[in-house]
């Protein structure tokens, strides 16, 4: 491997510890980190998708974090792009790139060189699906994606909402599959793949401490502020796991200890829908469970696959 190429890629599911791993190792191996979780583009929010704190920023040089609007949605061409630049961008300084993230199309999108479809949007298509995406719960979109192309369903995060009707757009306005239509270029870079496991138990423990926390840190608060500051609550990042249903507490339709609830449950769910993108048998993928103490055998896997 040459080391002007190599891009190492650390991904596992919510709350399993990607981010303090991934600042200890790029610390300890010249690195710089490129966030490949779609929910952390966004100013202002910053509780309900687990940001990384300003402190840990501060360790490390993170890339894609803090880049838009919570109306100035980022697609995958878009990010996909970014990704790229800035992955030149740690090369040209002589540090080694880690992309990080627990989003799998994000994550495969730079990783395989994906080539989205060449269809031109259609705004008014577009503005019927979002409407409908308003009138019904989180998932309903994706589940009649799901009946029209099964395959794109699979690899589309049921609560990235732009990403679906984009799907959707393109089945619509095309008469073909989305699937059929997303093409692989040559990857570009020279790969050290690391995922990091806990046991479900583990990671649903720490899903509910993180509810837990958020809501201490003022997750309410924060969503309050962003309707305040004019961002419509239909917008799809507001559909996002914590701030649509801290928007029902708002509007009275339920508690916030009925949102935590709903919060745990759709959480459990994402995890195990993440595990559709990272298996634990995937042979390009070398696991380590994200306990204590394991960070050392993380450090030397990395450094043997950096050796020339």
């Amino acid at each position: 491997m040459t080391s002007s190429n190599l891009l190492i890629v650390l991904v596992g599911p919510t709350a399993v510890g990607k981010t303090q791993i991934a600042i200890e190792l790029a610390e300890r191996l010249n690195g710089e980190i490129v966030s490949a979780d779609s929910r952390l583009f966004y100013r202002g929010m910053n509780i309900g998708t687990a940001k990384p704190t300003l402190e840990e920023r501060s360790r490390i040089q993170h890339h894609l974090i803090d880049v838009a609007d919570p109306d100035q949605i980022w697609s995958l061409a878009v990010f996909q792009k970014a990704a790229q630049a800035s992955i030149a961008e740690i090369h040209a300084k002589g540090k080694l790139p880690f992309l990080v993230g627990g989003t799998g199309q994000y994550i495969r999108a730079v990783t395989q060189g994906w080539l989205p479809p060449r269809v031109e949007p259609d705004e008014k298509l577009r503005e019927v699906l979002e409407n409908l995406s308003g009138q019904h719960d989180a998932y309903w979109l994706h589940d009649k994606l799901r009946i029209l192309d099964p395959q794109a369903a699979e690899k589309i995060d049921a609560r990235n909402v732009r990403r679906t009707i984009r799907a959707l757009e393109v089945i619509l306005t095309s008469g073909k599959l989305f699937s059929d239509q997303t093409q692989q270029s040559k990857p570009s870079h020279d790969l050290v793949q690391v995922g990091l496991i806990r046991s479900r138990q583990e990671l649903y423990k720490r899903v509910d401490a993180r509810i837990e926390s958020m809501f201490e840190q003022g997750l309410l608060g924060e969503v309050k502020g962003l309707l305040s500051n004019g961002f419509s609550p239909t917008l799809p990042t507001m559909s996002a796991i914590g701030y649509r249903e801290c928007i029902r507490v708002i509007n009275g339709e339920i508690d916030i200890e009925q949102a935590k609830q709903v919060m745990r449950k759709s959480t459990r769910v994402f995890v195990r829908r993440q595990t559709n993108w990272f298996k634990p048998n995937d042979p390009e993928i070398n696991w380590f469970d994200a306990g204590a103490n394991n960070l050392e055998p993380i450090k030397k896997y990395v450094n043997e696959r950096l050796q020339p």
